[in-house]
């Protein structure tokens, strides 16, 4: 017991150390591809570093549920990977100790993190991204840095244009100054020229500050209009001149009030009780437009009768035994046939209006409708999220650990290729599930667990793989697998023995011979033609007699190995290797076989394949005729 616990505390040990490691470099990589992503926000804006400090701290807040399964994956790779490597894994394993046992400690961790997950992604996560945003939008309506360009007409003051020929960096004088104050719209601006100026800012920095020298300012009198030819216009000299432009350059926070209403800043309970609110207007909203859709559908004139509603209503109150109103039916039709060609156009154009106003106004209620929708499934989705990390950090961990102790590669080289594509995987998928689902095109919680769908059983898979020490990544396993499916040839390699103990009978050998030419001649006298389709799905191949000629010819192959004949030997590598293949029996159950046989696009493509797998069978049987007579011979000398 002792030992156990040993183990557990090395295990752990091991773990620890590279997960904050991967954590904090992985949490650093997602946190360069935000800035990346809204460096353009931030620069040129003069904030200063506690605000900038303030975003980034939040912001890595933020995208600690993309670190996170990522860092568990890569760590658990790193960890089974090094003890696999250094075969401490496999030491373990031979003192009676499971890998699932082994992986027992780090179990209990992971799934500790992933408790720690869920409410980290209900209690936190919510409060930081409110701040993050209220941050973010802050800043892209702070106004940027005044850094007046030479030579080119600098926009960025709302309602001016400046143009500076040259200044001097060293004292801050603007020379040839040109200002367009188009505040008041470009009809109507006023141009003001100097020698030189000074630029600098109020204390309150809510104003810009100009001091011009020797100059000349150009203004309309009066506002200037359309019509208007000649406008009168002032002119006037100065020597010295101050100039106040409107530019707030504080940096001033947005209301975190307006953010915490939608979805990104509100728990479970909050996002609950958003989508059932939510849900009971948007069933009221739709429940009212259908009812003025079914009243204002047609108008009167094309229903069944033209009585008003108190006609109906009168006439239904008054009993069953009281005559009913009279029903006139009004050909529509013929009534505008009667009126002239102008009245006609008339009535055309005024249908025609009356079908676009309500197409226009019809269009506009589906939108409200989609909007409303959109809400509810963005809030939804939110909510599914809070659960998504949790299950993500198991699922990676089931994937990580025994993929390590499969590959046995320590380091960060293998382990991080893979984890990266594993999560590249991971992300595309879920990336996709979460904009058809926030588009409409699937159900939400279809969308949101798609990539937990699709992982959850290659974690399944890799862990039994791992339990019992298969060998997953064994390339000649998968080669084996390929030449069987695609029945790829195989040719033999047999060297000369240099050490031989049990000679060969010549009589033997010539009667094994004999025996196999003789089984391929009437193999082949047997089947001149390839089968008939009904045939070969009812019946397949006759796998009977083509596994026995396979084997006669390996027993001759094993037997004649011990020749001491290098020619005999030699000619042994032409006998072909005949296997069983699928294409000779591709189903075995009769409904499937009915099934295939009448199922054309699938049936005929395999019958087609085995008339080509039938020549080949054709032409090895040939072959180990021809090979057997060329051993006879070399046997005889």
């Amino acid at each position: 017991m002792r030992i156990i616990k040993r183990l557990y505390w090395f295990v752990l040990k091991s773990f620890l150390p590279l997960f904050a490691m991967t954590f904090f470099i992985v949490l650093f990589i997602v946190l360069m591809q935000f800035l990346w992503k809204y460096i353009d926000d931030l620069v040129g804006k003069g904030l200063s570093f506690d605000v900038l400090g303030e975003l980034f701290f939040y912001a890595a807040v933020s995208m600690v549920p993309m670190a996170l399964p990522l860092a568990i994956l890569l760590a658990s790779l790193m960890t089974f990977g090094n003890l696999g490597e250094k075969s401490e894994l496999t030491a373990i394993k031979a003192s009676g100790v499971s890998l699932i046992k082994v992986m027992k400690p780090l179990i209990i961790l992971v799934a500790c993190i992933s408790v720690g997950a869920f409410f980290f992604q209900n209690d936190i996560l919510p409060k930081a991204q409110v701040k993050m945003w209220t941050l973010l939008f802050s800043m892209k309506q702070k106004s940027p840095e005044v850094e007046i360009p030479e030579g080119v007409f600098y926009d960025q003051i709302p309602g001016y244009n400046l143009y500076v020929k040259t200044k001097n960096r060293d004292s801050g004088i603007l020379y040839d100054v040109m200002i367009y104050d188009v505040s008041k719209g470009g009809d109507n601006a006023t141009i003001l020229l100097a020698d030189s100026a000074r630029l600098a800012f109020t204390k309150d920095s809510r104003f810009l500050y100009l001091h011009l020298f020797t100059g000349e300012q150009f203004e309309n009198l009066r506002e200037q209009r359309a019509l208007d030819r000649n406008v009168p216009f002032r002119r006037e000299s100065f020597f010295d001149k101050e100039v106040l432009i409107p530019f707030d350059a504080n940096f001033n926070r947005l209301d975190e009030g307006g953010m915490r209403k939608q979805y990104v800043g509100k728990n479970i309970e909050e996002l609950q009780a958003t989508i059932d609110s939510l849900g009971i207007r948007v069933d009221s909203i739709g429940k009212v437009y259908a009812d003025e859709l079914h009243q204002t559908a047609f108008p009167v004139l094309l229903r069944g009768d033209n009585r008003s509603r108190d006609d109906k209503t009168a006439g239904d109150t008054k009993g069953k035994n009281a005559e009913k109103p009279e029903v006139v039916s009004l050909n529509v039709d013929s009534l505008i046939a009667t009126l002239t060609s102008v009245e006609q156009s008339d009535i055309i154009r005024l249908a025609r209006n009356f079908n676009e106003s309500r197409k226009g106004e019809n269009q506009f209620r589906a939108q409200v409708m989609r909007d409303e929708n959109k809400t509810i499934r963005r809030h939804e989705i939110e909510l599914i999220k809070k659960f998504t990390l949790s299950v993500a950090c198991l699922i990676f961990f089931f994937i990580g650990a025994p993929l390590g102790a499969i590959i046995r590669k320590g380091g960060l080289g293998t382990p991080l290729v893979i984890s990266v594509l594993l999560f590249l995987v991971y992300y595309i998928i879920d990336n996709t599930g979460y904009k058809m689902a926030r588009d409409g095109h699937i159900n939400v919680w279809i969308g949101m667990w798609l990539s937990t769908a699709i992982l959850l059983p290659l974690g399944i898979y890799v862990t039994i793989k791992a339990m019992n020490d298969s060998s997953v990544f064994n390339k000649d396993l998968y080669v084996h697998l390929l030449k069987k499916i695609f029945g790829i040839k195989e040719t033999r390699n047999i060297p000369m023995k240099e050490v031989i103990i049990n000679d060969v009978s010549l009589p033997k050998a010539r009667g094994m011979i004999a025996v196999l030419s003789a089984e391929a001649t009437v193999w082949l006298r047997r089947h001149k033609r390839p089968m008939g389709y009904l045939s070969y799905w009812n019946n397949g191949f006759p796998l009977r007699d083509i596994m026995r000629i396979g084997e006669e010819a390996d027993r001759v192959v094993e037997y004649l190995h011990d020749c001491r004949d290098i020619k005999v030997v030699d000619k042994l590598n032409s006998y072909p290797i005949v296997k069983r293949l699928w294409i000779y029996r591709p189903v075995s159950r009769k409904w499937l076989k009915k099934t295939l046989c009448w199922f054309l696009p699938a049936g005929i493509p395999i019958y087609l394949m085995s008339v080509v797998y039938f020549r080949r069978l054709r032409d090895d049987m040939k072959v180990i005729i021809k090979t057997s007579d060329a051993e006879m011979t070399l046997l005889r000398k």
